[in-house]
């Protein structure tokens, strides 16, 4: 089915086209946050959103969940379409306001629940013209010919109770460059398409990698708000060493080896050349209070890996999370007492990070001068004494304390001091 230009040279698309190049087509599972913004552009979560595609099967199946942050809520939609036509073929959507089915054929069969007004409506309605599937399109606009200027026609079904037609037009306004940045990868050139549903006076702008056609970005201006969702890239690994999840949870809760200790700062009054030399039996020990936590991490290859990664990514701007499976093989004890003792156990042979934050006051001790007397023998100067007088200043201050431990040998008891000197 060829396209067709209408007289403003804005191209018609519909499935069978040969506008779509498939190469663009890549299996995977990927994760966008969602946010509400204000006026301000001050960002608030509403969701979370995963998308899964799929061609291994022959049609172009698309599975999404959108998950509500602090609620067991979730809507689970799936949109499958013919892997070469993409002519719609199947439609779904089920949540807790509402169930909808839609088979595509000669006929638009299926049914609509309200689970609000307990209302079902049988859906049977003939085809009468080519369109694509409302939840399918935003997927298929990566496959296009883009180019600065491009702009295209689609013809969409999206049903709705209240629609008086369930068709609709979707108009591909306009094509730019643009530009992404990514918090982990950095920069990538993109296409910023600009689309507008006539129907719903809906437009978003869709971010797509110009080398790879991956969607980074979406925002949605419908009814007074703006959406904004962006691709989390749950699919990064920087990494070149393996993580092994078994061995080292292994190390945590395997052995009989014990790390104990207490958690201090001791705080420097001085100022001027005693600056940052803490006077012994001077400057007392401030413990991190009871309750205080104490992270053990198993300094691994590719703890210290990620390490270098983060300090080399932060630099730029940038931070590299944690995986995940790394993070769930770390050990939090907190302080017991009030002299900050913690203690660790059942631990194998091999080296450990500890690491601990916690807040205590400084005491600054600055001089100031309060006057001067010159001294004067027989009539002559013979010079200027200065008068000074010190006061003490308080202020909060954080410690941020990290130290590497090696235990040799199992059964081993090995006792540390955390300490922070200011």
């Amino acid at each position: 089915m060829a396209a067709t230009t209408l007289c403003k040279a804005q191209t018609v698309i519909k499935p069978g086209d040969n506008s779509f190049d498939k190469k663009w087509l890549k299996n995977g599972t990927y994760e966008m946050a969602c946010y509400s913004l204000d006026g301000a552009g001050n960002k608030t979560e509403i969701s979370t959103f995963i998308f899964e595609i799929n061609t291994s099967s022959g049609p172009l199946s698309i599975y999404t969940t959108l998950k509500v942050p602090g609620s067991d809520d979730q809507w689970l939609d799936t949109s499958i379409v013919d892997g070469n036509t993409f002519k719609p073929v199947y439609r779904s959507s089920f949540s807790r306001n509402r169930e909808m089915v839609l088979k595509y054929d000669k006929e638009i069969t299926g049914y609509h629940y309200d689970k609000h007004t307990k209302k079902r409506n049988t859906i049977k309605e003939p085809v009468k013209e080519a369109f694509f599937d409302n939840y399918s399109y935003p997927y298929l606009l990566g496959l296009l010919p883009l180019s600065s200027g491009y702009n295209a026609d689609m013809t969409v079904y999206d049903y709705k109770p209240s629609n008086t037609t369930n068709i609709k037009k979707t108009l591909i306004q306009e094509v730019k460059n643009s530009l992404h940045v990514s918090e982990l990868t950095g920069e990538h050139k993109s296409w910023q398409v600009s689309v507008y549903e006539e129907a719903t006076d809906e437009k978003s702008e869709y971010y797509i990698d110009k080398e790879t056609r991956r969607l980074w970005k979406v925002e949605v201006f419908a009814k007074g708000q703006h959406i904004l969702m962006v691709d989390k890239e749950t699919d990064y690994n920087p990494f070149k060493s393996t993580f092994d999840k078994a061995a080292t949870l292994k190390l945590l809760k395997s052995g009989s080896a014990v790390i104990s200790g207490e958690a201090f700062a001791r705080d420097n009054q001085n100022e001027g050349a005693l600056g940052g030399i803490a006077v012994v039996n001077i400057n007392k020990k401030q413990y991190a209070r009871a309750g205080t936590q104490i992270v053990l991490i198993p300094y691994t290859e590719f703890f210290k890996e990620w390490m270098k990664l983060n300090e080399a990514s932060r630099k730029k701007g940038r931070a590299i999370p944690l995986p995940a499976d790394v993070a769930e093989c770390m050990k939090v004890t907190t302080v017991y007492d009030d002299k900050g003792h913690f203690e660790f156990v059942n631990l194998m042979p091999g080296d450990y990070m500890v690491y601990t934050e916690f807040g205590y006051v400084h005491t600054s001790i600055r001089s100031e001068v309060t006057g001067y007397t010159d001294t004067y023998i027989n009539g002559l100067y013979q010079g200027t004494a200065t008068h000074t007088t010190s006061n003490a200043y308080n202020g909060n201050a954080a410690a941020t304390i990290k130290k590497v431990i090696t235990i040799k040998k199992e059964g081993e008891k090995v006792d540390i001091k955390l300490k922070k000197t200011l």
